[in-house]
Protein backbone atom coordinates (compact mmCIF):
# COMPACT_ATOMS: atom_id res chain seq x y z
CA UNK A 1 0.00 0.00 0.00
CA UNK A 2 1.27 3.48 -0.88
CA UNK A 3 1.98 5.74 2.06
CA UNK A 4 4.02 8.86 2.80
CA UNK A 5 6.83 8.81 5.31
CA UNK A 6 6.72 11.62 7.94
CA UNK A 7 9.55 13.41 6.12
CA UNK A 8 7.78 13.12 2.76
CA UNK A 9 4.54 14.34 4.27
CA UNK A 10 6.24 17.29 5.91
CA UNK A 11 7.95 18.27 2.67
CA UNK A 12 4.72 17.97 0.71
CA UNK A 13 2.69 19.95 3.22
CA UNK A 14 5.38 22.63 3.42
CA UNK A 15 5.79 23.28 -0.30
CA UNK A 16 2.53 22.07 -1.86
CA UNK A 17 -1.02 23.14 -1.08
CA UNK A 18 -4.25 21.18 -0.89
CA UNK A 19 -7.13 21.19 -3.37
CA UNK A 20 -8.75 24.30 -1.87
CA UNK A 21 -5.47 26.19 -2.05
CA UNK A 22 -5.01 25.51 -5.74
CA UNK A 23 -8.65 26.28 -6.48
CA UNK A 24 -8.13 29.70 -4.92
CA UNK A 25 -4.93 30.21 -6.91
CA UNK A 26 -6.62 29.21 -10.16
CA UNK A 27 -9.57 31.52 -9.46
CA UNK A 28 -7.20 34.48 -9.10
CA UNK A 29 -4.54 33.56 -11.66
CA UNK A 30 -6.64 32.25 -14.54
CA UNK A 31 -8.32 35.58 -15.43
CA UNK A 32 -4.96 37.36 -15.06
CA UNK A 33 -3.31 34.73 -17.23
CA UNK A 34 -5.97 34.90 -19.93
CA UNK A 35 -5.71 38.67 -19.96
CA UNK A 36 -1.92 38.63 -20.24
CA UNK A 37 -1.79 35.82 -22.82
CA UNK A 38 -4.32 37.48 -25.09
CA UNK A 39 -2.54 40.83 -24.70
CA UNK A 40 0.82 39.30 -25.59
CA UNK A 41 -0.72 37.38 -28.47
CA UNK A 42 -2.24 40.53 -29.92
CA UNK A 43 1.08 42.34 -29.45
CA UNK A 44 2.61 39.54 -31.48
CA UNK A 45 -0.02 40.05 -34.17
CA UNK A 46 0.77 43.79 -34.10
CA UNK A 47 4.41 42.98 -34.79
CA UNK A 48 3.54 40.54 -37.56
CA UNK A 49 1.13 43.01 -39.20
CA UNK A 50 3.59 45.89 -39.03
CA UNK A 51 6.32 43.51 -40.13
CA UNK A 52 4.37 42.94 -43.34
CA UNK A 53 5.20 46.52 -44.24
CA UNK A 54 8.89 45.72 -43.89
CA UNK A 55 11.72 45.14 -41.45
CA UNK A 56 12.38 48.89 -41.13
CA UNK A 57 8.83 49.65 -40.01
CA UNK A 58 8.92 46.76 -37.56
CA UNK A 59 12.24 47.96 -36.15
CA UNK A 60 11.02 51.56 -35.82
CA UNK A 61 7.89 50.47 -33.97
CA UNK A 62 10.00 48.15 -31.80
CA UNK A 63 12.25 51.02 -30.75
CA UNK A 64 9.25 53.26 -29.99
CA UNK A 65 7.78 50.47 -27.89
CA UNK A 66 11.00 50.30 -25.88
CA UNK A 67 10.32 53.91 -24.91
CA UNK A 68 6.60 53.40 -24.21
CA UNK A 69 7.60 50.49 -21.98
CA UNK A 70 9.28 53.11 -19.78
CA UNK A 71 5.92 54.87 -19.44
CA UNK A 72 4.03 51.61 -18.85
CA UNK A 73 6.35 50.38 -16.12
CA UNK A 74 6.45 53.81 -14.48
CA UNK A 75 2.65 53.70 -14.33
CA UNK A 76 2.74 50.25 -12.73
CA UNK A 77 5.40 51.37 -10.28
CA UNK A 78 3.62 54.58 -9.30
CA UNK A 79 0.42 52.75 -8.33
CA UNK A 80 2.22 49.83 -6.68
CA UNK A 81 2.82 51.62 -3.38
CA UNK A 82 -0.86 52.44 -2.97
CA UNK A 83 -1.76 48.91 -4.08
CA UNK A 84 0.25 47.44 -1.20
CA UNK A 85 -1.92 49.39 1.22
CA UNK A 86 -5.09 48.78 -0.80
CA UNK A 87 -4.76 44.98 -0.60
CA UNK A 88 -4.09 45.13 3.13
CA UNK A 89 -6.99 47.56 3.70
CA UNK A 90 -9.27 45.09 1.89
CA UNK A 91 -7.98 42.23 4.05
CA UNK A 92 -8.87 44.38 7.09
CA UNK A 93 -12.32 45.27 5.68
CA UNK A 94 -11.63 49.03 5.49
CA UNK A 95 -13.30 50.38 2.32
CA UNK A 96 -12.50 54.00 3.22
CA UNK A 97 -8.82 53.14 3.26
CA UNK A 98 -9.15 51.53 -0.17
CA UNK A 99 -10.91 54.67 -1.45
CA UNK A 100 -8.08 56.90 -0.28
CA UNK A 101 -5.54 54.61 -1.95
CA UNK A 102 -7.40 54.87 -5.26
CA UNK A 103 -7.52 58.66 -4.98
CA UNK A 104 -3.77 58.71 -4.45
CA UNK A 105 -3.29 56.61 -7.60
CA UNK A 106 -5.35 59.00 -9.71
CA UNK A 107 -3.32 62.00 -8.57
CA UNK A 108 0.08 60.39 -9.11
CA UNK A 109 -0.91 59.05 -12.54
CA UNK A 110 -1.83 62.50 -13.82
CA UNK A 111 1.60 63.73 -12.79
CA UNK A 112 3.36 60.80 -14.48
CA UNK A 113 1.36 61.22 -17.70
CA UNK A 114 2.05 64.95 -17.93
CA UNK A 115 5.81 64.56 -17.49
CA UNK A 116 6.28 61.66 -19.91
CA UNK A 117 3.97 63.00 -22.63
CA UNK A 118 5.90 66.28 -22.65
CA UNK A 119 9.20 64.38 -22.77
CA UNK A 120 8.18 62.18 -25.69
CA UNK A 121 6.59 64.98 -27.71
CA UNK A 122 9.61 67.27 -27.39
CA UNK A 123 12.48 64.76 -27.45
CA UNK A 124 11.00 61.60 -28.98
CA UNK A 125 13.06 61.77 -32.17
CA UNK A 126 16.31 62.22 -30.29
CA UNK A 127 15.51 59.29 -28.00
CA UNK A 128 14.73 56.97 -30.92
CA UNK A 129 17.89 57.98 -32.76
CA UNK A 130 19.96 56.59 -29.87
CA UNK A 131 19.02 53.10 -31.06
CA UNK A 132 20.11 53.70 -34.67
CA UNK A 133 23.69 53.44 -35.90
CA UNK A 134 24.78 54.71 -39.31
CA UNK A 135 28.01 52.72 -39.03
CA UNK A 136 26.18 49.39 -39.22
CA UNK A 137 23.27 50.36 -41.52
CA UNK A 138 22.76 52.65 -44.50
CA UNK A 139 21.77 56.26 -43.94
CA UNK A 140 18.51 55.71 -45.84
CA UNK A 141 17.54 52.75 -43.65
CA UNK A 142 18.37 54.68 -40.50
CA UNK A 143 16.27 57.67 -41.58
CA UNK A 144 13.30 55.53 -42.59
CA UNK A 145 13.37 53.61 -39.31
CA UNK A 146 13.59 56.89 -37.38
CA UNK A 147 10.55 58.25 -39.24
CA UNK A 148 8.42 55.18 -38.52
CA UNK A 149 9.34 55.17 -34.84
CA UNK A 150 8.88 58.90 -34.22
CA UNK A 151 5.45 59.08 -35.83
CA UNK A 152 4.28 55.95 -34.01
CA UNK A 153 5.44 57.29 -30.62
CA UNK A 154 3.73 60.67 -31.01
CA UNK A 155 0.38 59.06 -31.77
CA UNK A 156 0.66 56.68 -28.82
CA UNK A 157 0.98 59.64 -26.43
CA UNK A 158 -2.73 60.36 -26.95
CA UNK A 159 -3.61 57.08 -25.23
CA UNK A 160 -1.37 57.50 -22.19
CA UNK A 161 -3.95 59.17 -19.92
CA UNK A 162 -6.79 56.64 -20.47
CA UNK A 163 -4.25 53.82 -20.03
CA UNK A 164 -3.06 55.23 -16.70
CA UNK A 165 -6.62 55.70 -15.44
CA UNK A 166 -7.52 52.15 -16.46
CA UNK A 167 -4.54 50.73 -14.60
CA UNK A 168 -5.47 52.66 -11.45
CA UNK A 169 -9.06 51.41 -11.48
CA UNK A 170 -8.10 47.85 -12.45
CA UNK A 171 -5.56 47.60 -9.64
CA UNK A 172 -8.15 48.73 -7.09
CA UNK A 173 -10.57 46.07 -8.31
CA UNK A 174 -7.91 43.34 -8.31
CA UNK A 175 -6.92 44.15 -4.72
CA UNK A 176 -10.30 42.69 -3.69
CA UNK A 177 -9.44 39.40 -5.39
CA UNK A 178 -11.78 40.21 -8.32
CA UNK A 179 -9.70 39.61 -11.45
CA UNK A 180 -12.43 38.81 -13.98
CA UNK A 181 -13.75 42.33 -14.55
CA UNK A 182 -10.31 43.83 -15.39
CA UNK A 183 -9.78 40.82 -17.65
CA UNK A 184 -13.02 41.51 -19.53
CA UNK A 185 -12.07 45.17 -19.95
CA UNK A 186 -8.66 44.19 -21.29
CA UNK A 187 -10.20 41.66 -23.67
CA UNK A 188 -12.49 44.41 -25.00
CA UNK A 189 -9.46 46.62 -25.54
CA UNK A 190 -7.54 43.82 -27.22
CA UNK A 191 -10.44 43.01 -29.55
CA UNK A 192 -10.75 46.70 -30.44
CA UNK A 193 -7.02 46.91 -31.09
CA UNK A 194 -7.03 43.83 -33.30
CA UNK A 195 -9.92 45.06 -35.43
CA UNK A 196 -8.39 48.51 -35.63
CA UNK A 197 -5.05 47.09 -36.74
CA UNK A 198 -6.68 45.05 -39.47
CA UNK A 199 -8.59 48.04 -40.82
CA UNK A 200 -6.02 50.81 -40.40
CA UNK A 201 -2.69 49.14 -41.15
CA UNK A 202 -3.75 47.64 -44.46
CA UNK A 203 -6.78 49.78 -45.32
CA UNK A 204 -9.54 47.19 -45.47
CA UNK A 205 -13.27 48.02 -45.85
CA UNK A 206 -12.54 51.44 -47.31
CA UNK A 207 -10.35 52.65 -44.43
CA UNK A 208 -7.05 54.37 -45.33
CA UNK A 209 -3.92 52.17 -45.29
CA UNK A 210 -1.88 53.98 -42.63
CA UNK A 211 0.78 51.35 -41.95
CA UNK A 212 2.53 51.68 -38.60
CA UNK A 213 0.59 54.88 -37.85
CA UNK A 214 -2.61 52.85 -38.20
CA UNK A 215 -1.30 50.42 -35.56
CA UNK A 216 -0.69 53.35 -33.20
CA UNK A 217 -4.17 54.80 -33.80
CA UNK A 218 -5.76 51.40 -33.13
CA UNK A 219 -3.84 51.14 -29.85
CA UNK A 220 -5.05 54.58 -28.75
CA UNK A 221 -8.67 53.69 -29.53
CA UNK A 222 -8.30 50.47 -27.53
CA UNK A 223 -7.08 52.44 -24.49
CA UNK A 224 -10.27 54.49 -24.46
CA UNK A 225 -12.36 51.34 -24.96
CA UNK A 226 -10.75 49.67 -21.93
CA UNK A 227 -11.42 52.69 -19.73
CA UNK A 228 -15.04 52.88 -20.90
CA UNK A 229 -15.68 49.23 -20.04
CA UNK A 230 -14.11 49.60 -16.59
CA UNK A 231 -16.22 52.67 -15.81
CA UNK A 232 -19.31 50.77 -16.93
CA UNK A 233 -18.53 47.93 -14.50
CA UNK A 234 -17.82 50.33 -11.66
CA UNK A 235 -21.16 52.06 -12.14
CA UNK A 236 -23.08 48.81 -12.56
CA UNK A 237 -21.62 46.98 -9.55
CA UNK A 238 -21.27 49.78 -7.02
CA UNK A 239 -22.34 47.56 -4.15
CA UNK A 240 -19.44 45.18 -4.80
CA UNK A 241 -16.89 47.98 -4.71
CA UNK A 242 -18.00 50.44 -2.01
CA UNK A 243 -14.67 52.23 -2.12
CA UNK A 244 -15.76 53.80 -5.45
CA UNK A 245 -18.61 55.66 -3.70
CA UNK A 246 -17.94 59.41 -3.46
CA UNK A 247 -14.51 58.86 -4.97
CA UNK A 248 -14.37 62.32 -6.54
CA UNK A 249 -17.16 64.23 -4.82
CA UNK A 250 -15.47 64.16 -1.39
CA UNK A 251 -11.91 64.08 -2.60
CA UNK A 252 -9.53 63.90 0.34
CA UNK A 253 -6.40 61.89 1.10
CA UNK A 254 -5.28 61.75 4.75
CA UNK A 255 -1.85 63.31 5.03
CA UNK A 256 -0.45 60.48 7.15
CA UNK A 257 -1.57 57.86 4.64
CA UNK A 258 -0.23 59.85 1.68
CA UNK A 259 3.08 60.20 3.50
CA UNK A 260 3.27 56.45 4.16
CA UNK A 261 2.33 55.59 0.56
CA UNK A 262 4.97 57.97 -0.78
CA UNK A 263 7.56 56.59 1.63
CA UNK A 264 6.78 53.01 0.60
CA UNK A 265 5.80 53.74 -2.97
CA UNK A 266 8.46 56.16 -4.21
CA UNK A 267 11.13 53.44 -4.30
CA UNK A 268 8.73 51.32 -6.38
CA UNK A 269 8.05 54.16 -8.81
CA UNK A 270 11.72 54.92 -9.12
CA UNK A 271 12.44 51.21 -9.39
CA UNK A 272 10.07 50.63 -12.30
CA UNK A 273 11.27 53.77 -14.05
CA UNK A 274 14.95 52.89 -13.72
CA UNK A 275 14.30 49.24 -14.53
CA UNK A 276 12.46 50.18 -17.73
CA UNK A 277 15.24 52.60 -18.63
CA UNK A 278 17.67 49.77 -18.01
CA UNK A 279 15.72 47.44 -20.32
CA UNK A 280 15.76 50.13 -23.01
CA UNK A 281 19.49 50.62 -22.42
CA UNK A 282 20.06 46.88 -22.87
CA UNK A 283 18.11 47.02 -26.13
CA UNK A 284 20.29 49.94 -27.21
CA UNK A 285 23.38 47.82 -26.51
CA UNK A 286 21.97 45.01 -28.63
CA UNK A 287 21.16 47.53 -31.38
CA UNK A 288 24.88 48.22 -31.86
CA UNK A 289 24.90 44.98 -33.85
CA UNK A 290 22.60 46.55 -36.50
CA UNK A 291 18.95 46.81 -37.51
CA UNK A 292 18.88 43.04 -38.06
CA UNK A 293 19.73 42.57 -34.37
CA UNK A 294 16.97 45.04 -33.45
CA UNK A 295 14.46 43.04 -35.49
CA UNK A 296 15.61 39.69 -34.03
CA UNK A 297 15.46 41.04 -30.49
CA UNK A 298 11.97 42.43 -31.15
CA UNK A 299 10.76 39.03 -32.37
CA UNK A 300 12.27 37.14 -29.43
CA UNK A 301 11.03 39.68 -26.91
CA UNK A 302 7.49 39.49 -28.30
CA UNK A 303 7.38 35.68 -28.27
CA UNK A 304 9.02 35.43 -24.85
CA UNK A 305 6.30 37.67 -23.41
CA UNK A 306 3.76 34.96 -24.29
CA UNK A 307 5.57 32.65 -21.88
CA UNK A 308 6.52 35.24 -19.27
CA UNK A 309 2.85 36.09 -18.64
CA UNK A 310 2.62 33.23 -16.14
CA UNK A 311 5.33 34.85 -14.04
CA UNK A 312 3.45 38.16 -14.13
CA UNK A 313 0.16 36.51 -13.14
CA UNK A 314 1.81 34.65 -10.25
CA UNK A 315 3.40 37.89 -9.04
CA UNK A 316 -0.02 39.53 -8.95
CA UNK A 317 -1.39 36.47 -7.16
CA UNK A 318 1.29 36.79 -4.48
CA UNK A 319 0.44 40.48 -4.06
CA UNK A 320 -3.26 39.72 -3.64
CA UNK A 321 -3.26 36.55 -1.49
CA UNK A 322 -0.25 37.27 0.69
CA UNK A 323 -1.06 40.99 0.98
CA UNK A 324 -4.60 40.29 2.19
CA UNK A 325 -3.33 37.79 4.77
CA UNK A 326 -0.73 40.24 6.07
CA UNK A 327 -3.39 42.95 6.37
CA UNK A 328 -5.68 40.65 8.36
CA UNK A 329 -2.85 39.71 10.74
CA UNK A 330 -2.48 36.10 9.53
CA UNK A 331 1.30 36.21 9.26
CA UNK A 332 1.94 32.46 9.58
CA UNK A 333 -0.62 31.77 6.87
CA UNK A 334 0.98 34.46 4.68
CA UNK A 335 4.39 32.79 5.00
CA UNK A 336 2.94 29.38 4.17
CA UNK A 337 0.97 30.73 1.18
CA UNK A 338 3.98 32.57 -0.19
CA UNK A 339 6.24 29.52 0.00
CA UNK A 340 3.72 27.38 -1.88
CA UNK A 341 3.13 30.05 -4.54
CA UNK A 342 6.88 30.34 -5.18
CA UNK A 343 7.07 26.55 -5.57
CA UNK A 344 4.25 26.57 -8.15
CA UNK A 345 5.92 29.45 -10.00
CA UNK A 346 9.23 27.61 -10.24
CA UNK A 347 7.83 24.27 -11.42
CA UNK A 348 5.55 25.66 -14.10
CA UNK A 349 8.21 28.10 -15.35
CA UNK A 350 10.57 25.15 -15.84
CA UNK A 351 7.93 23.39 -17.93
CA UNK A 352 7.18 26.51 -19.97
CA UNK A 353 10.91 27.08 -20.51
CA UNK A 354 11.29 23.60 -22.01
CA UNK A 355 8.35 24.24 -24.35
CA UNK A 356 9.83 27.59 -25.44
CA UNK A 357 13.24 26.02 -26.06
CA UNK A 358 11.75 23.27 -28.24
CA UNK A 359 9.51 25.61 -30.25
CA UNK A 360 12.10 28.39 -30.64
CA UNK A 361 12.89 27.60 -34.32
CA UNK A 362 9.17 27.63 -35.23
CA UNK A 363 8.01 31.05 -34.01
CA UNK A 364 10.25 33.33 -36.16
CA UNK A 365 8.88 31.78 -39.35
CA UNK A 366 5.54 33.50 -38.82
CA UNK A 367 7.31 36.83 -39.45
CA UNK A 368 7.88 38.20 -42.93
CA UNK A 369 11.61 38.80 -42.58
CA UNK A 370 14.96 37.38 -43.71
CA UNK A 371 16.37 33.94 -42.86
CA UNK A 372 19.27 35.63 -41.06
CA UNK A 373 16.92 37.46 -38.69
CA UNK A 374 14.82 34.31 -38.16
CA UNK A 375 17.89 32.27 -37.21
CA UNK A 376 19.10 34.99 -34.87
CA UNK A 377 15.68 35.27 -33.20
CA UNK A 378 15.50 31.49 -32.79
CA UNK A 379 18.79 31.46 -30.90
CA UNK A 380 17.63 34.28 -28.64
CA UNK A 381 14.40 32.40 -27.90
CA UNK A 382 16.33 29.26 -26.92
CA UNK A 383 18.22 31.36 -24.38
CA UNK A 384 14.91 32.74 -23.06
CA UNK A 385 13.62 29.19 -22.64
CA UNK A 386 16.71 28.02 -20.77
CA UNK A 387 16.59 30.96 -18.36
CA UNK A 388 12.83 31.42 -17.85
CA UNK A 389 13.02 29.83 -14.39
CA UNK A 390 15.58 32.44 -13.34
CA UNK A 391 13.27 35.35 -14.09
CA UNK A 392 10.36 33.44 -12.51
CA UNK A 393 12.08 33.02 -9.15
CA UNK A 394 13.40 36.53 -8.80
CA UNK A 395 10.04 37.93 -9.95
CA UNK A 396 8.25 35.91 -7.24
CA UNK A 397 10.79 37.06 -4.65
CA UNK A 398 10.33 40.67 -5.76
CA UNK A 399 6.53 40.56 -5.32
CA UNK A 400 6.88 38.86 -1.94
CA UNK A 401 9.16 41.60 -0.64
CA UNK A 402 6.92 44.25 -2.15
CA UNK A 403 3.65 43.07 -0.64
CA UNK A 404 5.22 43.41 2.81
CA UNK A 405 6.25 47.00 2.12
CA UNK A 406 9.99 46.36 1.76
CA UNK A 407 10.23 48.74 -1.15
CA UNK A 408 13.74 50.02 -0.46
CA UNK A 409 15.00 46.45 -0.63
CA UNK A 410 13.10 45.77 -3.86
CA UNK A 411 14.57 48.97 -5.30
CA UNK A 412 18.10 47.81 -4.51
CA UNK A 413 17.26 44.29 -5.58
CA UNK A 414 15.70 45.14 -8.95
CA UNK A 415 16.57 48.42 -10.65
CA UNK A 416 19.90 49.04 -8.96
CA UNK A 417 20.92 45.57 -10.09
CA UNK A 418 19.86 46.46 -13.61
CA UNK A 419 21.64 49.83 -13.68
CA UNK A 420 24.74 48.80 -11.72
CA UNK A 421 25.25 45.24 -12.98
CA UNK A 422 23.32 44.19 -16.11
CA UNK A 423 23.63 47.40 -18.12
CA UNK A 424 27.35 47.95 -17.45
CA UNK A 425 28.00 44.36 -18.44
CA UNK A 426 26.03 44.78 -21.69
CA UNK A 427 27.71 48.12 -22.39
CA UNK A 428 31.21 46.68 -22.02
CA UNK A 429 30.39 43.58 -24.06
CA UNK A 430 28.74 45.56 -26.87
CA UNK A 431 31.39 48.31 -27.09
CA UNK A 432 34.65 46.60 -26.26
CA UNK A 433 34.27 43.04 -27.57
CA UNK A 434 33.44 41.43 -30.89
CA UNK A 435 30.78 39.16 -29.37
CA UNK A 436 27.56 38.94 -31.38
CA UNK A 437 24.09 39.66 -29.98
CA UNK A 438 23.45 35.98 -29.15
CA UNK A 439 26.53 35.69 -26.95
CA UNK A 440 25.85 39.02 -25.22
CA UNK A 441 22.19 38.09 -24.70
CA UNK A 442 23.15 34.80 -23.01
CA UNK A 443 25.66 36.40 -20.65
CA UNK A 444 23.21 39.11 -19.57
CA UNK A 445 20.52 36.54 -18.82
CA UNK A 446 22.91 34.43 -16.72
CA UNK A 447 23.98 37.50 -14.75
CA UNK A 448 20.51 37.50 -13.16
CA UNK A 449 21.34 34.35 -11.19
CA UNK A 450 22.59 36.51 -8.33
CA UNK A 451 19.07 38.01 -8.05
CA UNK A 452 17.61 34.54 -7.51
CA UNK A 453 20.04 33.78 -4.69
CA UNK A 454 19.57 37.17 -3.03
CA UNK A 455 15.79 37.22 -3.45
CA UNK A 456 15.20 33.75 -2.00
CA UNK A 457 17.55 34.53 0.89
CA UNK A 458 15.58 37.67 1.80
CA UNK A 459 12.25 35.85 1.49
CA UNK A 460 13.53 33.04 3.72
CA UNK A 461 14.70 35.55 6.34
CA UNK A 462 11.14 36.91 6.57
CA UNK A 463 12.09 40.58 6.34
CA UNK A 464 8.88 41.21 4.37
CA UNK A 465 6.40 40.10 7.06
CA UNK A 466 4.70 43.40 7.97
CA UNK A 467 1.18 44.68 8.60
CA UNK A 468 1.11 48.21 7.21
CA UNK A 469 -2.47 49.32 7.76
CA UNK A 470 -3.18 49.00 11.49
CA UNK A 471 -2.02 52.57 12.10
CA UNK A 472 -4.45 53.96 9.49
CA UNK A 473 -7.72 52.58 10.82
CA UNK A 474 -10.71 54.99 10.55
CA UNK A 475 -8.78 57.71 8.71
Amino acid sequence: MWYDSPMQKTFREKYFGDRDFYQTVITIVLPLLIQQVVTSFVNMLDNIMVGRIGTLAMSGVSIANQLTAIFNLTVFGSIAGASIFGAQFYGKGDSNGQRNCLRFKLVIEMIVCTVIILLFLTHGEQLISIFLHSGTDTAADVQATLGYGTSYLRILCIGFIPFALSQSISSAIRETGETRLPMIASLAAIFTNLIGNTLLIFGYLGFPALGSDGAAIATVISRFAELAVLLFFVMKYKERFPFFHHLLSRFHIPASLAKDIIRRGFPLTLNEFLFSVGIAALAQCYSTRGIAAVAAYNISNTIESLFFVFNIAMGDCISIMVGQQLGSGKTDQAVDTDRKLITVTFLISMLLGIVLFLLAPVFPHIYNTSDEIRAMASSLLRICGLTLWISALYNASYFTLRCGGKTIITFLFDSVGMIAVSFPAAYVLSRFTSLDIIQIFLIIHLVDLYKVALGLFLVHKGVWINNLVDSHVNE
